[in-house]
C-alpha cells in the first residue's frame, strides 16, 4: 500500500493541472474506495444493481468529470469520493422510487409497494439526503461531518483531518448534527 505523502504529492500534481494523474491515484486508493464502497453499499437493499465494484468505478468517472475539486490530502480525497458514492446512490434511488410511484407497470398495487423493504430503504435513503440537504443550509460543516462519519465510516480523526479542524470539534458536532438529523428524520421511518 502506498503512503499518504506519495498521495498528496500526486493530489498537488493534480491541483496543477497535470494530465493523467487520476490514472495514477486511482490504483494507489483502490482499496480504500472498495472498502468505502461497501460501507455505503452494506445499506442497500439485497436486488440493488449496482456492486461495490461497479459503485467505485462510476466514483471514479464520477470524480474526473470534476474539474474544480480541489483536494487537499488522501482523507479529504476519501470524503469527496464518499460524497460521490452517496450522491449516486441517492440519484439511483431516486429513479427507482420513481418507478415504484409508476414509471413501470408492474402487477403490484401502490400499497404493497409502500410496505416492502426496499421501498423502505429507497424512501429512507431519500430522506435522509434531504435533511442532510437542509442541515447543509444551516450549517455546511455539519452536514459534511455526517458525510464523512456516516456514510464514509471515517475516523474522528480522518474526518477532523479532512476538515481541517480539531477532534473534538468533529466530536462536538458530529453529536450536534446526529441529535439535529434525530428531531428531523423521527416520524418518517415508521413502518405503520
Amino acid at each position: 500500500m502506498s503512503s499518504s505523502s506519495e498521495i498528496t504529492e500526486l493530489l498537488l500534481k493534480l491541483k496543477k493541472g497535470e494530465n493523467g494523474i487520476y490514472d495514477k491515484i486511482y490504483p494507489l486508493i483502490y482499496k480504500d474506495l472498495k472498502k468505502l464502497a461497501y460501507s455505503h453499499m452494506s445499506s442497500q437493499s439485497n436486488g440493488h444493481t449496482l456492486s461495490e465494484t461497479a459503485l467505485v468505478h462510476e466514483t471514479y468517472l464520477k470524480m474526473i468529470e470534476q474539474s474544480e475539486i480541489d483536494f487537499t490530502d488522501r482523507s479529504h480525497f476519501l470524503a469527496i469520493a464518499s460524497r460521490c458514492m452517496r450522491q449516486i446512490l441517492i440519484d439511483y434511488a431516486r429513479k427507482k422510487h420513481a418507478k415504484k410511484r409508476g414509471g413501470q407497470n408492474k402487477d403490484i398495487t401502490y400499497i404493497e409497494g409502500l410496505f416492502s423493504a426496499e421501498y423502505r430503504k429507497t424512501e429512507k435513503l431519500i430522506n435522509i439526503d434531504k435533511a442532510l440537504k437542509e442541515l447543509s443550509k444551516l450549517d455546511e460543516r455539519l452536514a459534511k461531518v455526517v458525510e464523512m462519519r456516516y456514510f464514509g465510516e471515517m475516523t474522528i480523526e480522518e474526518t477532523a483531518e479532512a476538515l481541517d479542524i480539531s477532534e473534538s470539534t468533529v466530536k462536538r458536532d458530529w453529536k450536534k448534527a446526529r441529535g439535529w438529523l434525530y428531531k428531523e428524520l423521527k416520524g418518517k421511518f415508521k413502518t405503520t
